[in-house]
């Protein structure tokens, strides 16, 4: 199937402008359920309707976007209005400088794009991946998605470069408590260490699919033959004194009875 491209644009950094297209690096494979009607079954539908007008809106031409400055007051945009406010550095994506990929906490990734040059433009693009991939660098940049200016950094890979989408700081939380300071012995974080030392192993993303997922569809082909859904075993877990847990957890890694995936 043909990737549509989610947005048209370009890596601007002076008078360097590199046509680049955004595409989605992600699917959706997950199950999706319909609402139905408790008694009919039949297949729950929802309406965009006016309560002013009376009348149910069939038409996206007769719906334009509004921002509540008031309660029930509006002030009301046209697509082509906004459409006015981006200007031409708002549609590419303006690089602003370059850093190490180390400095940015992983806690202000969101999602990502793969960034493919159109053509005519491959070498200039493929001699910004390969600049990056040697020094070890990615470009900080902003480009307007939407209705939002995104903060984003251009990554490089051996392959091409992915557009990795930042939360701004205002848009972190803070933690929703402090977490208590404890006190811990040498030969207490010794043993973690071991624990988390045994658990090692090469990261293959190849060995992990989406095991609740599995067990969704087959539910629902045996739901499809008339069987009834069996319950999972339920597993429960009670706290024990950390230190002997971990001796345990050691102890079954070495006789291969703790999987890792």
């Amino acid at each position: 199937m043909k990737m549509a491209v989610a947005q048209k644009s370009a890596i601007s950094v002076g008078v360097l402008y590199i046509p680049s297209d955004l595409y989605k690096t992600t699917r959706d494979i997950s199950i999706s359920f319909n609402q139905l009607c408790k008694d009919s079954h039949e297949r729950i539908k929802y309406k965009k309707y006016c309560p002013s007008c009376n009348k149910e809106i069939k038409s996206n031409d007769d719906i334009i976007k509004g921002y509540e400055y008031e309660k029930g007051r509006y002030v009301v945009f046209t697509q082509d209005e906004l459409d006015k406010l981006k200007t031409e550095k708002d549609r590419t994506v303006h690089i602003d400088h370059t850093a190490k990929m180390s400095e940015i906490d992983s806690i202000y990734f969101d999602k990502n794009y793969y960034m493919i040059p159109e053509p005519g433009a491959e070498k200039s693009y493929e001699l910004f991946r390969q600049a990056l991939l040697s020094l070890k660098l990615v470009a900080v940049a902003k480009t307007v998605l939407g209705t939002k200016q995104e903060l984003l950094v251009l990554y490089p890979t051996k392959e091409c470069i992915i557009a990795k989408i930042l939360f701004y700081k205002e848009e972190i939380q803070e933690l929703p408590k402090p977490i208590p300071k404890v006190e811990i012995k040498k030969e207490e974080l010794d043993l973690a260490k071991l624990m988390v030392k045994s658990l090692e192993k090469k990261f293959d993303i190849s060995a992990y699919h989406d095991e609740y997922q599995q067990r969704l569809r087959e539910a629902i082909t045996a739901k499809i033959n008339g069987k009834e859904i069996v319950a999972t075993d339920n597993v429960t877990h009670e706290m024990i004194d950390p230190m002997e847990a971990m001796k345990q957890v050691i102890e079954m890694l070495q006789n291969g009875k703790v999987g890792t995936a």
